[in-house]
């Protein structure tokens, strides 16, 4: 058993050199296309709730919390749904399908509140459902050396769909006079084009290739929190937790930029186009440099960016160049850190518990988004915007030292 195991890995590896797996680009062309539907939607939710609808910066502050945390329970049920029955492209569809539902949500909440914090859960929702078994399927059909790249192939794809929606709302308020009810009723018909995109290309568990996981198998009746029990992983859980706690989000950095540069709010959704350009042309090149030196350093590397950006922002009468600076480390903070994390984690993982794993690891991290998003909101309505930018230098300062300790033993471990 075990010789054959070697020999399918041996053949996956030989067969993948110099090329990305076939499910990783088909996953990337459905994560293309959904990414066009919800990062239209993504792209024009601080001005519909802050300018159009009145919200205060706290009052968003839960709000984009909200939308970004309000998945970790879901995390780690469709992680391990999907272990439980290898059912990955099944859980994932399902994510996918109700993600996109949630645009139709959107636009029968009209201004109420109730209505529009639970279109924002189930797309969340959706989100948490899909990412594990998505990140799974991509890192089981891989080898270990080169996860890096594949996981940048998809963000690359993945991206791309990022610079063409928020382009599409751009377009679409400008054509429609502001009319927010068009970019919910597009986003739904791309979104449902995603789904049947992965419902057709993306193989099911009886085509995923079999490649040898460096990990023992985990036991025949595994549990939800397994993973946990690794110090490696924890290691990692305990890194991303961290950063992930003094991130404040794009919403808000791309808030303050038009709040400081005092540009008009119709090229808002524009902003995230810069940092997604950046993003896009430097996640294969990241992946790849991090299969080569160890993940631990772009992975780190690129929180030093963002904490770069947080400092543009303090500065003042910078203009064009603050703009560029900010948008330019942002980029290189995702390019740097979203793919590379997944890759980092993976080799940690036995193969039948790959899921689950990814899924506590971005549950950790979605939580400590939650908090530092509220917490980042009530801080700017209580202080004043400049106090609470320098809280948050200095707390992702120490979350960067206090990382960096923790992955280095990981990679002496290695």
């Amino acid at each position: 058993m075990y010789l054959a195991t070697t020999g399918a890995a041996e053949a996956t590896r030989k067969v993948s050199r110099g090329r990305v797996a076939g499910p990783v680009l088909a996953l990337g062309s459905v994560s293309l296309v959904t990414d066009v539907s919800s990062e239209m939607v993504t792209a024009v939710l601080p001005l519909y709730f802050v300018l159009h609808l009145g919200l205060s910066p706290l009052q968003f502050g839960f709000l984009d919390g909200l939308y970004n945390g309000v998945t970790a329970l879901v995390r780690l049920a469709g992680g391990h749904a999907a272990d439980r029955g290898n059912r990955h492209k099944l859980v994932a569809g399902a994510g996918y399908a109700l993600s996109a539902l949630s645009r139709v949500g959107l636009l029968l909440a009209g201004g109420g509140a109730l209505g529009i914090g639970a279109a924002l859960a189930a797309d969340r929702i959706g989100k948490g459902v899909r990412t594990a078994p998505r990140d799974a399927i991509i890192s089981l059909s891989s080898p270990p050396e080169t996860l890096g790249r594949a996981f940048g192939v998809h963000r690359a794809m993945d991206t791309t769909g990022a610079l063409l929606g928020p382009l599409a709302a751009f377009a679409l308020l400008w054509a429609t006079a502001d009319a927010y009810d068009a970019v919910f009723v597009v986003s739904f018909c791309v979104g449902l084009l995603g789904v049947l995109m992965l419902v057709a290309f993306v193989p099911g568990r009886d085509a995923l290739p079999a490649v040898q996981s460096p990990v023992p198998p985990s036991p025949a009746r595994p549990k939800i929190l397994d993973p946990f029990r690794d110090p490696a992983f924890r290691r990692v859980l305990g890194a991303a937790s961290l950063l992930g706690a003094a991130t404040i989000g794009d919403a808000f950095v791309y808030l303050l930029l038009q709040r400081q540069l005092d540009f008009a709010v119709r090229w808002f959704p524009l902003l995230p186009l810069g940092a997604a350009a950046v993003y896009l042309s430097l996640a294969v090149p990241a992946g790849r440099l991090g299969d080569r030196i160890g993940r631990r350093v772009p992975f780190l590397f690129g929180h030093a960016a963002l904490l770069g950006a947080y400092l543009l922002l303090l500065t003042t009468g910078a203009g064009a160049l603050l703009l560029v600076g900010v948008l330019l480390l942002v980029g290189v903070f995702y390019a740097a850190t979203d793919g590379v994390l997944m890759a980092l984690a993976g080799p940690v993982l036995p193969a039948a518990r790959r899921a689950s794993g990814m899924a506590l690891l971005q549950t950790g991290q979605a939580l400590a988004r939650l908090l530092a998003a509220a917490g980042f909101g009530a801080a700017w309505t209580l202080w004043g915007v400049r106090p609470a930018l320098i809280t948050a230098v200095l707390a992702l300062a120490a979350a960067l030292a206090c990382s960096a300790v923790l992955l280095r033993r990981l990679e002496r471990r290695a």
